[in-house]
Order: structure tokens, then C-alpha cells, then sequence
């Protein structure tokens, strides 16, 4: 039994490697500076110029296998705006989360993302209330977002556009997230607010 649970993490690994070689004949702007593990195939896309930047002993978890919890589907990094960038920091983990930047997401060291959890730095439209029929017409400005050193991210969180996380902070499961969140907490909800600080 063990050596077909070696064979499957093994086959996992080898899905990763091609991913990784593939991604990089694709994309010039996906840069990878040191190691980076992608665990089975992630959805990776860069439109208009935009950048990804993946530092060394990042993980990018798209297998369910011998994670913890149900992964939905597998990491998707979207850099679609013009410029766009997407910065992940050394040793950070993602699982199974999409990260949707239309100018800007960083991502600090040590990072742990769980799965299923939406990173995006637009909503895509505008509220248009005096005009709710043209809202499908209208696209909203984005707002950089910045997650420090040694977040954790609960799994099914939503970090919405404009989102600055301080250093050492813990975002709860399925926690909503918008505006400035300090540094060393325990913050969560939906509304998401501080419940902890340390």
C-alpha cells in the first residue's frame, strides 16, 4: 500500500514539473526567482503585459491528495490588467485558491492560503445603483492589495480589492475581508472584523 501512495505522489510531482516547464515557454512575464513546487497542474494566465513573480520554496497546491481538507478546484494566478502583477513571497503556500489581479497583488514570505479562498483586487463592475441595467456595461477601478509576512488565510475567505493584511495576522475561515487589518490578530467574519488582537 505505501508504495502506491509513493507512486501517486510521485505522479503528482512529474504533472507539477511539466506544468512548470510548459507555463515557462508560455508566459516571459511568469518569472520564478529560486525553486518553486507547483503540486499538480495550476491554471496559470498573463494578458496585457502583466507579471507574475513566484519567489523561492513557493508552493502551488492544486492536488487534493493528502491535503486536509476538499479542494474545489486548482490555484488559478490571473494577471489580466494592463501591467498587472502578481507577487507571491519566498516559502508562501497556496492551495487550491484563484488570485485575480488587474493591477496589483502582493503576497508576502511565509504565507499560508488555505483552499478555495478568492483574492481578487477588482469587482469587476461598478455598483450603478441609479442605473442597474447598465451595471453589466461598467468596469470598476482596482485597488492594490497587500498581504504580509506570515498571514494565514482561512480556507473560503474572500479578500476584496483595496485589502492591506499586517504582518502575522490570521483571517478566519470564510471571512469577507475589505480595508486595512492590523498587524498580529485574529480577524474574521462577514463583515470581516478584529476579534483578537495580540
Amino acid at each position: 500500500m505505501n508504495w502506491i501512495i509513493q507512486l501517486l505522489r510521485i505522479v503528482i510531482h512529474i504533472k507539477g514539473l511539466i506544468a512548470i516547464i510548459v507555463y515557462h515557454l508560455m508566459f516571459s512575464k511568469l518569472k520564478f526567482k529560486g525553486r518553486v513546487v507547483f503540486k499538480s497542474v495550476p491554471t496559470i494566465l498573463l494578458l496585457n503585459d502583466s507579471e507574475i513573480i513566484l519567489e523561492d520554496k513557493v508552493v502551488l497546491n492544486s492536488s487534493n491528495f493528502g491535503y486536509h481538507i476538499n479542494m474545489f478546484k486548482s490555484v488559478k494566478l490571473l494577471a489580466d490588467g494592463m501591467n498587472a502583477k502578481i507577487l507571491i513571497g519566498k516559502n508562501s503556500r497556496i492551495h487550491g485558491s484563484c488570485i485575480h489581479a488587474q493591477n496589483k497583488i502582493v503576497i508576502g514570505e511565509n504565507c499560508l492560503i488555505a483552499a478555495n479562498c478568492q483574492i481578487m483586487d477588482s469587482n469587476a463592475h461598478l455598483l450603478e445603483m441609479l442605473n442597474p441595467e447598465n451595471r453589466i456595461n461598467t468596469i470598476d477601478a482596482p485597488k492594490e492589495i497587500t498581504i504580509g509576512n506570515n498571514v494565514w488565510i482561512g480556507t473560503g475567505s474572500i479578500i476584496l480589492p483595496g485589502t492591506c493584511i499586517g504582518d502575522g495576522t490570521v483571517i478566519s475561515a470564510n471571512s469577507v475581508v475589505k480595508g486595512n487589518v492590523p498587524a498580529k490578530c485574529l480577524y474574521g467574519g462577514n463583515p470581516a472584523k478584529l476579534i483578537k488582537q495580540y
